[in-house]
Parts: structure tokens; C-alpha cells; sequence
């Protein structure tokens, strides 16, 4: 890396400083290392960003490593899940790995703890331990069982690996120092028992190691150089560096744990018990809800991986733990989709437009701009006729001058079409108005070079015509929490603050040119929003999921609020 091109962060002067004291560039190593627990979520997306551009900008290897060592929670599901987000965002990781590639080499060096008088089988209960383990203040007492001979430690855990005893009667623990000043430190577990099928080594198994005990072993066999976890993590550091004391060899690369600060994303949750609990107990459709902060949740929504990328560039690195306006990362996503989405025109609260002096049964096939921010402009054709849909709001009987729609009298451009000028309407029973009558200046359509089509008027409106159009399902999603920091109250159950209007579902019409449109597929709805189709869409009903508005509305409630 070119340390002139940009200012580094303090992570990538860890590297540098470790690179300039003699590590070599091509023992550089990092990892990516995701427990399959549950689907990824936005603050996953910042940590795989973080990894794999290290990667990138060292061209250096990157291992995916799943944290298996605990079967109880974790499913094959979530390990395809997690592969699919990150090859989706961009990533490639040089290898597959799994803690549980581990499990006999960690069990050996266990055998050599203990051999070492490193370790003993303890057989306490949880709540006697805790209350030996002391408090912050004041130190531990050692148990009872700490003194147990190399003998009777080797044949006890010998027989839990071999499934002779129920789980919770007896745990292998390191023997360190229970008045450390460090909790973590006291004598802590390196194995339970566990009588679950693993989701790889199938019941191969009864004992599994603890998450302090298989990290930095599994960072060591892989030769990883820099492990970076999380700030929660920085009290575990002592013990990472401890256990690599026993078993490192000085030919060998010795792995460094550093820690980040979370960025938390307002108006989320991400954590992934809070994330289950919404799925089962259906607040939201499942793990890629576009609601939920996951990232399939966003995939499906329409946000785009280069927008997820650049937000995670955006918010950058630190040191310290902080609150991201979810608004920054809907800014990311419009910015991108600008340049990318066709426009298109869509009609979502429709009321029915009908051009008096246009003749009956005529259609036209009229040139529309796919999207103005391509380099080679592309077009398309729309149908055009006699009978149309307009936007409700975009027609008032009466307005004011800061009301630059249509009005009766006044004139508007529909599109890439005609100038219109309102006529009169045509009301229910109630009131409402049901049609809108308007005349056609035959010599204005957009494009003809005329003198007509060159005159200026107030606003512009879209449309669809009435006998091409492809009804829809909209799916317009708002955000799923009204609170900005939804899990901050400990007094409060996060659920209080779920938005109750966080979906709406309605018909809309869109031009035909979307009949064609595949799952994922992203369109601009013409001063409307970011739309994409959903998977739920098919030949016979397309559905589409609103990604986000054209600008930030929130920013206005929330400043009147």
C-alpha cells in the first residue's frame, strides 16, 4: 500500500508499523470470521469491508473462517447464507476454513495443558463457579478441583470427549490465576460438553471448545497475521495472547489481535438474538425482510453492494463506539442507484386522465431516456393514448401559485409526450374526483424540434396509459424502528418501538417495458423513488419493493419532531 495516497487509519498503521519492523509483506494474512449463528448484518458488512479491503489494498490473502464450536445454535443454512453475502458484496477469500477443521489439533493441545499442569477438569456447578470466580473488586477463590492430578484430569476429560457424562457436570478450564485483575484470566473455560449434532463433524464429538480457546489457535494454524475483532474484544486480548504463549513457535508467524470500534446504525437492531426474535416471532417475513438490518434484508430491499461498500469507506474506522444515521446509508444507496436505474414511469395512487381532443383508438410509441446519467444514452418507447394515469397529487382544482401541477386552466408536460391543460373534472357521488378532463397541443411532443414542443411551462408530470399498463403490488417499506436507538433503554423491550407503519402494500400501474423485469432488477420510478423487484414476483404478478425515496423525508419529520 502507498501510504501517500491517502491518510491511513490507525489500523492500517498497525500494519505498517508492523511491516516496517521486519514482517514480511507476503506473511501478510487477515480473516473474515463469522459464527453461522444467523444471516449477516449491516455491521458484518462494515467488518467483511474492513478484511477483505485490507486484503485488496496489501494484496494479501483473506480466509473466510466460520466459527462452528458451538452446534447448538448453528445450521448449515447460515453458513451458505454468509458465503452468499460476502461473494455478493464483491469478495473472494482465498480459503474455506472452519474452526472445526480444528477440533483434533485444539483436543491435542488440550492433552498437552494438562500434561503441563496447564489445565484441569473442573466439577462444579455454573453457579458455584461463578461465585469463586469473585467480582472486579474483589479476587477469586481457586476451586476445589484445581489441584487434580495430570492422572485424573487426562482421564476425565479423555471420557467427556467420549460422551460418558451429561452436559454441565464437568468443564475443562485453563489454569492461570483467579486473583487476576483480569476476569477473563481466572482459570477460564477452554471446553464444555455438549451432546448436539455438528452441522460438519456430525457427533464425532461430545466436547467443544470455547470461543477464547479456538480464536487465536485457529488464527495460529491458519499463520493469520492480524486478527481484528470488534472493541467487546479488547479484554480478551490478554487471554488470545496467553494461549498463543503456550503453543507458539518463534519460526512461525505469531498472530496480533486488534480491535475497531462498532459503528451501530440508528433505527436497527444487529444483534443477532434481538434478529431472531423478530423473525420467530414474525414482526418481520423472514431473515431478508427488506425491513431487517440484515444483509439479504438489504439485497432484497435493492440496496446495491457498491452502496453498501461505499458506506462502510464512508464511515470509516475508529477507536470509539458510535451512532451512524441510518440516513447516510440511504444516501450511499440513492447515490448509486442514481447512476445506475433506469427510469421509468409507475403510477401508484392513479386517477384517470382522459385527453378530450386526442383521437379514439390512436396510440403512439414515444421516445424516453433510459437513464441521463449514462455516458452512451439509451432509449426506450412508451405507449402513449387517449386515456392515461396520472398521480393523484399531481392535479388540483384550485391551487395556489407554489402548485406547479396540473390545474384546471393551467398547462403541464406529461413526459416525453404532450403539453396538457386542464378542462374540467368528473366527480362521484361523494365528491371525489373520478376523471380529469384536459386538452392536447397536438404540435408539442417532446423531441419534435417544433416551436411548440420548445415552450416552457411550470411543471412536468408522468403518467402511464390506461391500456398499456401492467398493474403491480408495491411493497413501499418504511423504517421497522421509530426510535433511533430502538435497544439503548435497557428498561425498554426494544419491540415498543417497532414503526407499526413500517410496510404498506398497494396496487400501482407501471409501463409495459417492466413485464420483462427480473428479481433484483432496480428502476427509478420517475419523481417517485427507488424501486426493485422482488422475489416474490413472477409472470403473472410483478412485485416490487420501494429501496428508498429521491431524498431524505425523515430529515424533515425528525427537525419538526
Amino acid at each position: 500500500m502507498s501510504t501517500e495516497e491517502k491518510a491511513l487509519n490507525f489500523i492500517e498503521q498497525i500494519i505498517e508499523e508492523d511491516l516496517k519492523n521486519g514482517l514480511s509483506q507476503d506473511k501478510l494474512r487477515f480473516r473474515f470470521p463469522p459464527e453461522p449463528n444467523g444471516y449477516l448484518h449491516v455491521g458484518h458488512a462494515s467488518a467483511i469491508c474492513l478484511n477483505f479491503g485490507l486484503g485488496i489494498d496489501y494484496n494479501a490473502p483473506v480466509n473466510l473462517r466460520f466459527d462452528d464450536t458451538n452446534p447448538a445454535k448453528e445450521e448449515q443454512e447460515y453458513v451458505d447464507a454468509i458465503k452468499r453475502d460476502v461473494e455478493w458484496l464483491g469478495y473472494k477469500w482465498d480459503r474455506e476454513c472452519y474452526a472445526s477443521d480444528y477440533f483434533q489439533d485444539l483436543y491435542d493441545w488440550a492433552i498437552e495443558f494438562i500434561k503441563k499442569g496447564k489445565a484441569y477438569v473442573d466439577s462444579q456447578s455454573s453457579e458455584e463457579m461463578a461465585k469463586q470466580k469473585g467480582t472486579p473488586t474483589t479476587p477469586g477463590t481457586d476451586s476445589p478441583f484445581r489441584n487434580r492430578s495430570v492422572a485424573e484430569n487426562l482421564d476425565l476429560f479423555e471420557r467427556m470427549k467420549n460422551g460418558e457424562f451429561e452436559e454441565g457436570t464437568h468443564i475443562l478450564r485453563a489454569k492461570i490465576d483467579m486473583k487476576h485483575t483480569n476476569m477473563l484470566m481466572r482459570d477460564p473455560i477452554m471446553y464444555r460438553i455438549l451432546h448436539k449434532h455438528h452441522h460438519r463433524t456430525g457427533d464425532k464429538w461430545c466436547v467443544y471448545p470455547m470461543y477464547d480457546w479456538a480464536h487465536g489457535e485457529s488464527d495460529y494454524l491458519e499463520q493469520i497475521s492480524h486478527s481484528f475483532c470488534t472493541l467487546e474484544f479488547l479484554p480478551h486480548r490478554e487471554l488470545y495472547d496467553w494461549f498463543l504463549d503456550q503453543v507458539y513457535d518463534v519460526t512461525k508467524v505469531r498472530p496480533k489481535q486488534r480491535e475497531f470500534a462498532r459503528r451501530n446504525l440508528s433505527h436497527t437492531v444487529v444483534s443477532k438474538r434481538k434478529l431472531l426474535q423478530l423473525v420467530e416471532e414474525k414482526h418481520v417475513t423472514g431473515w431478508d425482510d427488506p425491513r431487517m438490518s440484515t444483509i439479504s434484508g438489504m439485497r432484497r430491499r435493492g440496496y446495491t453492494p457498491a452502496s453498501i461498500r461505499n458506506f462502510a469507506k464512508t464511515i470509516g474506522i475508529a477507536k470509539r463506539t458510535n451512532l451512524i444515521d441510518v440516513s447516510l446509508l440511504e444516501f450511499c444507496v440513492r447515490e448509486d442507484l442514481n447512476k445506475i436505474a433506469p427510469r421509468v414511469m409507475a403510477v401508484l395512487n392513479p386517477v384517470k386522465l382522459v385527453i378530450t381532443n386526442y383521437p379514439e383508438g390512436n396510440e403512439e410509441w414515444l421516445e424516453a431516456e433510459n437513464n441521463p446519467e449514462e455516458e452512451v444514452l439509451t432509449y426506450r418507447k412508451v405507449p402513449f393514448s387517449k386515456e392515461l394515469y396520472i398521480e393523484r397529487e399531481d392535479f388540483q382544482e384550485e391551487a395556489n401559485k407554489k402548485f406547479f401541477r396540473l390545474t384546471l386552466g393551467t398547462e403541464v408536460r406529461l413526459k416525453n409526450a404532450y403539453i396538457i391543460k386542464g378542462e374540467s373534472v368528473v366527480k362521484d357521488a361523494n365528491g371525489n374526483i373520478t376523471e380529469i378532463h384536459c386538452t392536447y397541443d397536438l404540435d408539442s411532443r417532446s423531441g419534435s424540434g417544433t416551436e411548440a414542443s420548445q415552450r416552457k411551462v411550470k411543471g412536468t408530470i408522468h403518467w402511464v396509459s390506461i391500456a398499456h399498463a401492467v398493474p403491480a403490488e408495491i411493497r413501499i417499506y418504511d423504517r421497522l424502528f421509530s426510535h433511533e436507538s430502538p435497544d439503548g433503554n435497557k428498561e425498554i423491550d426494544f419491540k415498543e418501538f417497532i414503526n407499526p407503519n413500517s410496510l404498506e402494500v398497494i396496487t400501482g400501474y407501471v409501463e409495459p417495458s417492466l413485464k420483462t423485469a427480473k428479481n433484483l432488477d432496480h428502476f427509478q420510478f420517475q419523481r417517485l423513488g427507488y424501486y426493485c423487484v422482488d422475489k416474490d414476483s413472477n409472470s403473472d404478478k410483478l412485485v416490487f419493493n420501494k429501496t428508498v425515496g429521491l431524498r431524505d423525508t425523515w430529515a424533515k419529520v425528525e427537525s419538526k419532531e
